[in-house]
């Protein structure tokens, strides 16, 4: 018989069986077609925490599945939603949206938040069981830059210095997400994405940020450093996992034996769990002993995979 435990009693190493639903649908007036989400979550369990999670350019809510689902089975709601850039939806190079789907991404996440509720009835046994309190973002790439924005920070291309901050958002991690752009960014890296000119200023929110010191990136002129930015730049309490020959997929993190990873690394990829779990439980549910035990393993492996820092201004 399975005991049902909070995720506060959860064990780190044992992880619990999960249920998951696809393309449950959230009505979306005037943005072309409604949003599409996966939800995940641990069959038994209550007062489950959230994480909204943010997909890189081009994929979908069917991605990232060595996270959501090692998250899901260690005590947490997981929320993927597909965005307008996803290739499964075929959005034309001559449409209008592409020029504002930076914005359309994170409202397209509060959309997510203002509907919790719903959301949690799409997945049976789910309704009754979720903290809706007690939400955590995170976003790879692209869906880095959009966590980026709900965390405080803000776009300043073209004039703009727009507030998208959503303080019902305790937490964040940022994978691989991009630096500040604007005069960093190379030719390609203006033609791709012209309106990346972003302040961490006001990213106050606490926020783990995960960047590879081999991730050379064709939008900067920078090196593997331009992805530290989000940790260096933003105030408050801020931890930097260094990994250690982390490329841009990060050992594999966007799927399992995906061919656009070019440093697969399953080691690397199991940091990763670990630490961003360990963290999450640190910020959502107070676990410090969650996040001493993975920071005493790490300073004390002989041959890590990886470096934390941490800042507190």
């Amino acid at each position: 018989m399975i005991g049902i435990s909070t995720p506060r009693e959860a064990n780190m190493d044992a992880p619990m069986p999960v249920a998951s639903v696809r393309a449950l649908r959230l009505q979306s007036p005037g943005r072309g077609e409604d949003l599409q989400l996966r939800v995940s979550a641990p069959v038994v369990g209550s007062d489950l925490p959230v994480i909204l999670f943010s997909h890189g350019f081009g994929s979908s809510m069917d991605a990232y599945g060595p996270l959501a689902d090692y998250w899901a089975a260690h005590g947490f709601v997981v929320i993927q939603p597909t965005y307008l850039d996803s290739r499964r939806l075929g959005l034309a190079l001559e449409d209008e949206s592409r020029h504002s789907i930076w914005r359309i991404r994170v409202h397209d996440a509060k959309r997510i938040l203002d509907h919790l509720d719903q959301i949690e009835r799409g997945l049976p046994g789910l309704a009754g069981r979720v903290d809706r309190t007690n939400v955590a973002a995170a976003g790879h790439s692209f869906g880095g830059q959009t966590t980026s924005m709900l965390l405080g920070a803000r776009m300043l291309a073209g004039g703009l210095d727009e507030d998208m901050f959503d303080p019902r958002i305790k937490a964040g991690v940022l994978l691989a997400s991009a630096g500040r752009g604007g005069d960093d960014l190379s030719e390609i890296g203006r033609a791709i994405t012209p309106y990346l000119h972003t302040s961490f200023d006001h990213m106050i929110t606490p926020a783990l940020v995960v960047a590879g010191d081999a991730d050379h990136s064709a939008l900067t002129t920078r090196g593997p450093d331009w992805f530290y930015e989000p940790y260096q730049l933003a105030p408050g309490s801020k931890t930097l996992l260094n990994v250690f020959g982390g490329e841009h997929m990060l050992g594999g993190i966007s799927g399992y034996a995906v061919t656009e990873t070019t440093d697969e690394c399953p080691e690397r990829v199991a940091l990763i769990q670990k630490v961003t779990l360990a963290y999450l439980r640190q910020q959502l549910l107070g676990d410090e002993k969650a996040w001493s035990s993975i920071c005493a393993a790490l300073s004390h492996d002989p041959v890590p995979k990886g470096r934390l820092t941490t800042k507190l201004s």
